[in-house]
């Protein structure tokens, strides 16, 4: 099949392309260049059905990511399914299942199946989970089996599969000559080091990338290659396993261009606010400007219960510098299995960052919403102001909680509200 990559090359308007545009108000031609070079991605397996289509790279908007998926101590199907609707209600750009309890494959197809955002997952978690229940342990997963997870989950419509490539035996070295505080926080990365320390044979993801490239062009599956050693911690943000996992992300994003496959990058992690910038940089330089996928940044180690801001400061500073795609962080970060409302809380925070970062950028017509909320603000006009906010429900039912719904104004200021007077006093004037 031709891939999106190689249609845009080809000079082709993909019917996928097209709506991408649309979504964005982007001229279709100048879309088709990003993608052509790389710098822009479509998620877009044919095999999702109900998808409707968006692109995430130069040019537009950046987009969020909210992750979903069940744990071992809580396999919910319609649990997840309210998760799901609670981040596509709430705005989500895009969604991952992650799920490693209960049966995973059946929870994937359901969320396919009610999901019109691209979908993404982690094949090896998957893999992993199987191998643990088959023979006891993920050191007896073959690369057969995990190959044979990517190639089932890309049949069933997977958008963008998370792959831990860059987890070398030299990056391993790297960080064990280093130290780090926390090791290694990436479950995928984790999977992989077990493996290849126990097998002490290279990471099969790497080895046989040849062969994970041909499932990805054959499916139509972006390749999001992940950062299985992201720092954990402040104190283990840009060491030299990450920049060395890092350099060979670059090296397969040439690779993966060559073969007709699309790719974004996954980065950091816990990361000090004066470094955001930096990694950001770093990453467009070494990975030739293909979409970045940030993992929050978080900029503190103790926001525990509020990591959904500390993730929103970090996505806000990361996405003025030229990150791409938030992915989301929830209340429950660090703490448990979040359920519906830490996933709207998560979006809602990340869509803030990722919208402040817009006007920021200066991405043509991001500050009109603005704009209409403050001239909404001077009417006095709480309906339309409801209306304009980010969480609409949630601004609403703040609002009513409060004050009479035919109040002008709010119970801050009440009588002193400050626009209110200004108001007043001008029309006293006139």
């Amino acid at each position: 099949m031709t891939t999106q990559l190689e249609a845009a090359r080809a000079g082709q308007l993909t019917s996928e392309l097209l709506r991408a545009a649309a979504r964005e108000g982007l001229d279709p031609e100048r879309l088709r260049e990003a993608v052509a070079q790389g710098k822009a991605a479509i998620p877009a397996n044919p095999h999702h059905a109900n998808l409707d289509p968006l692109a995430i790279g130069a040019g537009t908007r950046i987009k969020v990511n909210a992750n979903l998926g069940t744990s071992a101590d809580r396999a919910d199907p319609a649990e997840e399914l309210a998760k799901l609707r609670a981040a596509i209600s709430a705005g989500a750009d895009a969604v991952m299942d992650l799920s490693t309890g209960g049966d995973i494959r059946a929870i994937r197809r359901l969320v396919l199946e009610n999901c019109p955002v691209p979908v993404g997952t982690v094949p090896i978690y998957e893999a992993a989970t199987e191998a643990v229940a088959r023979q006891g342990g993920i050191v007896h997963l073959s690369p057969d089996d995990l190959f044979a997870t990517i190639e089932r989950q890309a049949q069933e419509g997977v958008d963008f599969m998370t792959v831990h490539c860059g987890v070398t035996l030299q990056a391993l070295e790297r960080l064990r000559r280093e130290g780090r505080v926390t090791d290694i926080v990436s479950r995928g990365g984790a999977f992989l080091t077990t493996w290849m320390l126990y097998h002490g044979r290279e990471n099969p993801l790497y080895e046989h990338y040849d062969r994970l490239l041909d499932i990805a062009h054959s499916y139509e599956v972006t390749l999001s290659l992940g950062d299985g050693l992201r720092p954990g911690c402040l104190a283990d943000a840009t060491d030299r396993a990450q920049v060395s996992e890092l350099l060979t992300l670059g090296e397969l994003t040439e690779r993966a261009w060559a073969a007709g496959v699309q790719v974004m990058i996954e980065g950091p992690g816990h990361v000090p606010l004066d470094q955001v910038q930096a990694n950001v940089l770093l990453q467009k330089r070494l990975c030739h400007g293909a979409p970045f996928y940030v993992l929050g940044p978080l900029v503190t180690d103790i926001a525990s219960g509020y990591d959904h801001i500390a993730c929103a400061i970090g996505g806000a500073v990361a996405g003025w510098a030229g990150a791409d795609f938030l992915c989301y962080v929830t209340p429950a970060e660090h703490l448990s299995l979040p359920n519906a409302e830490d996933v709207r809380e998560g979006v809602i925070a990340a869509r803030i960052a990722a919208h402040a970062a817009d006007i920021a950028r200066g991405l043509p017509g991001a500050r009109d919403v603005d704009d209409e909320m403050a001239r909404a603000r001077k009417r006095l006009d709480w309906k339309r102001q409801i209306e304009l906010s980010i969480n609409p429900e949630g601004a609403k039912r703040r609002r009513e909680a409060s004050q009479p719904a035919d109040s002008d104004v709010c119970t801050m200021c009440g009588q002193f509200c400050a626009i209110k007077v200004v108001r007043d006093y001008f029309k006293g004037k006139d």
